[in-house]
């Protein structure tokens, strides 16, 4: 990591250079403005310590500078108790947070390190999320189409219409679009239209001026006006008003707005990308969603499939996840046990991705000992699957009680070998899992697959679509 340090008092320098102990990690330092911008320039910076006195080199911002060549950098501003009020003005260009002088070299070892350690994790968090594009999208055929096309949208400024269950990944998907855009580098506004009330929608979405409305005590920028030069994510589109919809068609068809009370028209160029879990063809036909709107929001439509109909995205959903919330809890988890996998394999996920990212943070939070277990999870997760596909199990052995559930001890021999294990100690991954359990229902079934499909709670064009996907032949 590279750590940048300017201060014109050349005391304060020279004392952090001599003590600076951070083996891992480059320091630079400068004394005047013209080098701070020459630094800038042509080396990569991670972490800056900027004295106040610095933060204006003729008429630029050095903190916008430093973030348009290095959009993750983070700064922390260094000042004395005189100028700390301008500090605070200051942090609204960008900084993180600011340092009363004077500072010990081990605070400012402390913060960098600190950094470093987000930076590592958030660039393991990055490069997993690239990877699970892919992984989270599936290789189904449906989901190959989205991947393809999400790839030709993004870098475009056309709107996009994502339509699906609730909780099916929406948001996820047009962060992807933005990420992947070339607006990645500024905003990504979101927002749940069900989620504002009426009579605040069109103050919320376009801004007011002072004394508009009751208790409009000052000028407000609308949530456009926030995202401009960005993508606005408009979630549960479907609830807006046919008032507040004329408002967004007219912005989809001119990009300018006018803030409640305004007779000032601004232009912004602001991307729109719409969500629904609702059925705009019924809405239309019922008069409560304009047509016009759906055909401009419509450009593109991509349908996000529920959970339920891409198990075999499930455990690169569960390394996701876990990488998200362990840190967040302080948590490092190493394994998950079998049992935990198989209900989180075969649970039917009526909440979507959102559900099982929620059941993820539950279980890091009950978790002991680096391990998630199978009663760290949900009792609707953990119970409902065994009662579901308790009849797809073969009947306990004679030695069980009588009064005992198959699962109900999932460390038995007998019971770990129901759900496919040839040994209690063996970890095997979600999709071999859910692999062998298909299996066993066909075996169960005597392969009328009709049967299966019914019995495992999926569709018989799901069921087909997992046999190719493990190259079951039958």
């Amino acid at each position: 990591m590279n750590v940048l340090l300017a201060d014109a008092d050349r005391r304060v320098i020279d004392h952090v250079t001599s003590t600076w102990s951070l083996s891992d990690v480059s320091l630079f330092t400068v004394l005047n403005s013209t080098a701070l911008f020459n630094t800038i320039e042509e080396n990569h910076i991670d972490f800056a310590f900027i004295d106040i006195s610095l933060l204006l080199h003729k008429d630029v911002d050095v903190i916008s500078f430093l973030k348009s060549h290095n959009p993750d950098a983070e700064v922390i501003l260094l000042c004395t108790q005189s100028t700390a009020k301008e500090a605070e003005k200051a942090l609204s260009h960008g900084a993180a947070s600011y340092l009363v002088k004077p500072v010990e070299v081990r605070t400012l070892e402390d913060v960098a390190k600190k950094y470093l350690q987000g930076l590592e994790h958030s660039s393991s968090y990055r490069e997993l999320q690239d990877h699970l594009l892919g992984n989270l999208l599936g290789d189904t055929p449906e989901m190959q189409k989205i991947l393809r096309l999400l790839n030709k949208v993004a870098p475009t400024t056309s709107s996009v219409l994502i339509t699906g269950e609730s909780g099916s990944g929406k948001e996820f998907i047009a962060r992807i679009v933005h990420r992947l855009s070339k607006r990645a580098n500024e905003p990504f506004v979101a927002v749940n239209c069900s989620a504002i009330p009426e009579n605040l929608v069109e103050s919320e979405l376009f801004g007011s001026k002072k004394g508009s409305f009751t208790g409009a005590t000052a000028d407000k920028k609308g949530l456009f006006e926030e995202a401009n030069g960005g993508t606005l994510f408009l979630d549960e589109i479907g609830d807006l008003s046919l008032a507040t919809q004329v408002k967004l068609l007219r912005f989809l068809q001119s990009h300018e707005t006018r803030r409640v009370g305004e007779t000032e028209t601004r232009y912004l160029d602001v991307r729109i990308i719409a969500a629904t879990n609702a059925d705009l063809s019924k809405a239309m036909a019922n008069k409560t969603f304009r047509e016009d709107l759906y055909y401009r929001l419509n450009t593109f439509h991509l349908n996000v499939p529920p959970l339920r109909e891409r198990r075999s995205t499930i455990p690169s959903l569960v390394k996701y996840f876990i990488l998200q919330f362990e840190k967040e809890q302080n948590k490092l988890i190493q394994k998950i046990e079998p049992a935990a996998q198989m209900a989180l394999a075969t649970y039917n996920y009526p909440g979507n991705v959102r559900e099982l990212e929620n059941i993820i943070e539950h279980a890091i939070v009950l978790s002991e000992n680096g391990t998630i277990r199978l009663e760290d999870l949900p009792e609707e997760l953990s119970s409902q699957p065994l009662r579901q596909n308790k009849e797809l199990l073969p009947a306990p052995k004679k030695h069980s009680p009588s009064n005992e559930e198959p699962f109900e001890s999932v460390q038995s021999n007998s019971e770990v070998k129901a759900i496919g294990y040839g040994n209690p100690e063996e970890i095997i991954t979600l999709d071999e899992l859910e692999k062998r359990h298909i299996l066993h229902a066909l075996d169960v079934c005597k392969g009328n697959k009709t049967e299966v499909a019914e019995r495992l709670g999926i569709s018989r064009a799901t069921l087909w679509r997992k046999l190719k996907d493990h190259k079951i032949e039958i």
